[in-house]
């Protein structure tokens, strides 16, 4: 199998989903799209990842190369192919596809829990997953209108839509659960990263984000490949 990757930023790649797919034995393609890098031909990619960014999907003016992305996003999906979201890659599957995003009510950063609905409890995509997630978030938008479709798979007290599928191989989630050792610090270097997170927590709470990440990483892992092996199920 051969994945194919749209990055944001440098510091938001798929992290531990990396040694998953060596693992499974997926080769895959990068593009970084913040740098100029080019939307290849898609036909030859059995799975579609769209990673996290410190930009916001109606930032057209500003990122232009996202016009483009949404437009592959829409024929991938539109296409009924695998596609997985986190995050920023959440947000735009629900603008390419129809929904709406915008500025989060409350923006959620920090490490805290998302409970799967209904749906999200008998649902492919978290097979084998508690009901209550414990999850990275760092977001200040938001899905406010899910696209025409999607179902609603997890959901927080501020974010409603934190996770949704759309056909029968394309799933998405506001959170991360992605992260590594070093994925905190990473991120804390980031400006716009850093700047919401003292905003929402205060002085000091880069260490304390990083404390909480430590103690629930192995929760993150073993979710991770959860959704990881449900997500290769859905290949074929």
């Amino acid at each position: 199998m051969k994945f194919l990757v749209f990055q944001h930023i440098a510091c938001e790649h798929p992290g531990i989903f990396r040694d998953l797919m060596r693992e499974a034995g997926v080769d895959w393609d990068t593009v970084e799209l913040d740098a100029g890098g080019d939307i290849p031909r898609l036909d030859g990619y059995d799975a579609l990842l769209v990673m996290g960014g410190p930009m916001d999907v109606w930032q057209v003016s500003e990122h232009p190369w996202l016009e483009p992305e949404m437009a592959a996003i829409r024929e991938w999906v539109g296409a009924d192919r695998p596609y997985l979201g986190f995050c920023l890659g959440h947000q735009l599957l629900a603008a390419a596809m129809g929904g709406e995003v915008g500025p989060a009510a409350t923006p959620e950063i920090g490490v805290m829990p998302v409970e799967l609905t209904g749906t999200g409890q008998e649902h492919w995509f978290f097979r084998n997953c508690r009901r209550r997630i414990m999850s990275l978030q760092w977001h200040s938008a938001e899905v406010t209108v899910p696209p025409p479709g999607a179902v609603i798979l997890a959901s927080s007290d501020a974010c409603p839509v934190n996770a949704m599928a759309l056909g029968e191989r394309a799933a998405s989630v506001q959170f991360h659960i992605e992260i590594t050792d070093t994925t905190v610090a990473e991120w804390g270097e980031v400006p716009e990263y850093a700047t919401a997170l003292e905003k929402a927590c205060g002085q000091g709470a880069l260490l304390h984000m990083q404390s909480e990440a430590d103690r629930h990483r192995e929760d993150f892992q073993s979710n991770s490949r959860a959704l990881f092996e449900n997500f290769l199920g859905r290949i074929h």
